[in-house]
């Protein structure tokens, strides 16, 4: 009797990288001379990052600043999900990024329309916020680890699981 291989495909992001990255862009704002003076912050609220900064042109630098802090720390920025820049107290402006974890039932759908196109001998199920992937042969699934790794997706994912 064969045995069934399996592995989960989720989308996380790790929060304690993000609070790293944080730390570390405000270590960096407050030395840099441009921001000398400036009301600019970063802050985490549950699943949410909130930036304020003086002036729209200051916010796109303390996002820059972020972002690259994020890529180093290996957070896929591809699971923030900004907000439109808004006016706040004090003259200052303010934007959020929700912090995106899970896969969603959209883009679920891509990805299980995905492996059905690839015409692979593969199950796929769609547990919660994850989708689980099984089958017979190990270089199947790996076919679809390659497939999905390859695809333009608008989520970071992993492969978690793999048995």
């Amino acid at each position: 009797m064969a045995k069934e291989n399996s592995f989960d495909i989720v989308s996380k992001v790790d929060l304690s990288e993000v609070t790293n990255a944080i730390n570390i862009a405000m270590k960096e704002i407050q030395t840099r001379y441009d921001f000398k003076g400036s009301k600019s912050e970063i802050s985490l609220q549950d699943d949410e990052l909130v930036l304020i900064s003086d002036d729209e042109f200051k916010m796109k630098q303390l996002k820059d600043v972020l972002l690259s802090k994020l890529i180093k720390r290996e957070v896929a920025i591809k699971n923030l999900d900004y907000g439109k820049i808004e006016s706040s107290f004090g003259g200052t402006v303010r934007q959020r990024a929700k912090i995106v974890q899970g896969i969603d039932k959209e883009n679920a759908k891509k990805i299980n329309t995905l492996i059905k196109q690839s015409g692979i001998k593969v199950k796929n199920q769609t547990q919660d916020e994850q989708i689980r992937v099984t089958g017979k042969n190990r270089d199947d699934l790996q076919q679809i680890i390659h497939l999905i790794k390859e695809a333009d997706l608008p989520i970071d994912v992993q492969f978690v699981n793999y048995r």
